[in-house]
């Protein structure tokens, strides 16, 4: 069964590189088209411009012995979960989307509550195989093309084809033991973080839901049901965010255990809370019953095919962003006075200085991550203007931005950010030129027509897929 795989992966490789090096040879720039997406910003793909790749989503190979496993770019992460734990493992980094796939989180930048532990999920692989941008098929490791490994982290794929990757496993457990703390404040929030850091947890994030008020959540894997049994994968079951402002009202410090999958998807339905907003859309009223009856178009993947066909992530702040540990309160307080968004997601992330496209690419000892995800803003302009404040305030305090989202950062500010002549002497090098560079494939410099209905009833049916203009015969 793996020679099967290992050789249908091989040609699949080989029909890539073929591929890749015919537009290199014509000087024909293109881009790579997975099929779906977890970026917020609205895809469009020219049909004699794109490179297919949605045929890369298998598992290779789990080696049980070497604690690693094998897979190609398009695995999801609910797959690659599924996978590993029937033999009791699973990977050290799973982002909290269940459709995020490998490559997509090592090349756009993926964490979640065990990255202060681990880093990004970039940081948990052995080595990755690339078709360069002339065909050429090299595996990047720390050691081998080293160059390549760390600089392609964050690099929203403008470096290479990522065509396999071999990540970490450690083993895994039946539980996650999680304790939520709750904080009076941005300061006691960043500074227990910064003190569970330290200490034995597996998983740390926290939730603010005022300036004065939140929770922080550490976890610990654990096979033994210690506290209450609690569940988030069911339909019948309560959103996160909503259990946890629950205990946040409460003010009392709450131990229960979850089921180690539901733990790492805890987030996908509803989105974390984003999938609130489109109750307030369509007036819907937001309770438990609606939420129950519309549950399957409630989960992360409905919801990103509906943003992508809508184009209704133009009216939404929807922004994570990465910042040194201690400048991370200043942020969150010019976030609070610039925005008054709340909810906020506070994550903490090793840093990885190695590896400079990354958003967690910075000099600290620990960096934050902090989601700000905010209501709808009916204005454009208004919506652009946020974003660039946004911009300019992550920049002054040394931070950078994840690169799912709307970016309107001015040419000159981004170079400012990131070396662009040891960025452009690695696309030379590695024949990647024929690729989009990282700022254009992240920069938004098209608006598109938003009809939210449109995307919801697509999504509900299943017709809702990334753009592909079609090549005109007549040329």
């Amino acid at each position: 069964m793996i020679d099967r795989v290992k050789t249908q992966h091989n040609s699949k490789t080989l029909r890539i590189a073929t591929e890749v090096n015919k537009f290199y040879k014509s000087k024909t720039p293109f881009r790579v088209f997975h099929g779906s997406t977890n970026s917020t910003r609205i895809l469009s793909f020219k049909e004699d411009e794109m490179l297919d790749v949605t045929d890369l989503n298998q598992i290779i190979e789990i080696d049980v012995e070497r604690l690693a496993v094998v897979v190609e770019p398009n695995v999801p992460m609910d797959k690659l979960v599924d996978a590993t734990l029937k033999y009791n493992l699973v990977p050290p980094v799973i982002p909290e989307f269940p459709g995020i796939t490998v490559g997509g989180g090592i090349q756009g930048g993926a964490g979640e509550s065990s990255s202060f532990k681990w880093g990004f999920l970039s940081q948990t692989a052995n080595w990755v195989e690339y078709v360069l941008g002339d065909g050429s098929i090299v595996k990047a490791t720390p050691d081998e093309y080293a160059d390549l490994f760390y600089g392609a982290a964050g690099s929203c794929g403008s470096l290479g084809v990522i065509t396999a990757v071999e990540l970490q496993l450690i083993p895994a457990k039946k539980y996650v033991h999680l304790t939520y703390h709750p904080v009076k404040g941005f300061n006691e929030a960043i500074r227990l973080i910064g003190d569970e850091a330290g200490g034995r947890n597996d998983f740390i994030d926290g939730i603010m839901f005022g300036k004065n008020h939140g929770v922080i959540m550490t976890g610990k894997l654990s096979d033994l049901k210690i506290s209450k049994l609690q569940r988030f994968s069911r339909a019948y079951n309560p959103w996160y965010y909503l259990h946890a402002q629950k205990i946040d009202a409460n003010k009392q410090t709450v131990k229960e255990s979850i089921p180690l999958r539901d733990y790492l998807f805890r987030y996908n339905r509803g989105a974390f809370w984003v999938g609130r907003y489109a109750f307030e859309l369509f007036g819907v009223p937001f309770n438990s019953l609606m939420r129950f009856v519309l549950n399957p178009i409630l989960n992360t993947r409905k919801l990103y095919q509906a943003l992508q066909v809508s184009g209704a992530s133009q009216e939404y702040i929807v922004q994570d962003l990465t910042l040194p540990y201690d400048k991370s309160v200043k942020f969150l307080d010019y976030i609070d006075a610039k925005t008054q968004i709340y909810p906020l997601w506070l994550c903490p992330v090793m840093p990885e200085p190695r590896s400079p496209l990354s958003c967690n690419g910075i000099n600290t000892t620990l960096a934050i991550n902090i989601g700000v995800w905010g209501p709808r803003i009916a204005s454009f302009n208004k919506f652009k203007e946020l974003n660039k404040n946004i911009e300019d305030e992550l920049t002054h305090y040394g931070g950078k931005k994840w690169m799912y989202a709307h970016n309107y950062y001015a040419e000159a500010d981004f170079w400012r950010i990131y070396d662009k002549n040891w960025y452009d002497t690695l696309r030379k090098k590695y024949k990647a030129t024929t690729l989009p560079n990282m700022y254009d494939k992240v920069v938004v410099k098209k608006r598109y027509e938003i009809n939210a209905r449109r995307g919801v009833f697509q999504a509900i049916l299943g017709t809702a897929k990334i753009r592909i203009e079609k090549v005109n015969s007549q040329k």
